[in-house]
């Protein structure tokens, strides 16, 4: 990643932002600090090459004008319809992780997936869907949880998405806990389809729980990724099914 060597602090984080797919995701609050960002430092943290993803996670540490600091953690990657640099910006070093996850795990490289036969691919992605995820202890952590709700609902595009009742008892958590339950990548209609399944569980200040399932896929008609959000695991995994058939149909 190239980065100017005589660029401000200003050019930089407008450079950040713009280029930025998700930019829209980060909290109104943090874009508002950024514009005191006096001084700014950034470097690599990680980094992922096989034969068809390239993936780095960058570092970019502000120093703002009230003397505190901020971090944003960026993800790069070559995971798009065309194979083109992508660019995706996170608050959380957790949420760069699970982003990061998402591309070498839930899309794993074409070359490793067994089997080119579109039924087989169909049947056999029905089979994993219909098997109860394994029982894991929640770890919470009390880390913005309700700012965490508010941003997955408002990525859904499915139209039964969660609805008002939902959203106002979230933003009563306290705390969560992500954890990826499902991830595939199989033939459909002729090309790659990636499905990944998230399970957001909150805590919430009454001391009751409460999970909501992200479900992302590249089953469109363009290969973008898209994100939908159910109340319940069981119709998130319909869904799942469902968008995968509905592509084998496509000739």
């Amino acid at each position: 990643m190239n980065v100017p060597n005589d660029e401000t602090t200003e050019m930089h984080v407008e450079r950040l932002l713009g280029r930025a797919l998700n930019s829209f995701d980060l909290p109104d609050a943090l874009v508002e600090r950024l514009d005191s960002a006096l001084a700014h430092a950034s470097s690599l943290h990680s980094s992922h090459h096989s034969a068809a993803l390239h993936r780095t996670t960058h570092r970019h540490t502000f120093l703002l004008a009230d003397a505190s600091s901020l971090t944003l953690w960026e993800v790069v990657h070559n995971a798009g319809r065309d194979g083109a640099e992508q660019h995706e910006l996170y608050a959380e070093e957790s949420e760069a992780r699970l982003a990061a996850s998402r591309l070498t795990a839930g899309f794993p490289d074409p070359e490793d997936e067994l089997g080119e036969d579109l039924d087989a691919d169909l049947e056999l992605l029905g089979a994993l869907m219909a098997r109860p995820a394994a029982p894991a202890p929640l770890m919470y952590v009390p880390d913005r949880s309700a700012d965490h709700a508010r941003r997955v609902l408002r990525r859904a595009e499915n139209e039964d998405r969660p609805g008002e009742a939902v959203a106002a008892r979230l933003r009563g958590a306290f705390a969560h806990h992500i954890r990826q339950v499902f991830g595939r990548q199989c033939g459909v209609a002729g090309r790659d389809a990636g499905f990944a399944l998230y399970e957001h569980a909150f805590l919430l200040l009454d001391g009751s729980e409460m999970s909501v399932w992200e479900v992302e896929h590249t089953a469109t008609p363009d290969g973008r990724h898209m994100c939908e959000v159910y109340e319940d695991e069981h119709v998130a995994r319909a869904a799942m099914e469902r968008r995968a058939q509905v592509r084998g149909r496509v000739r």
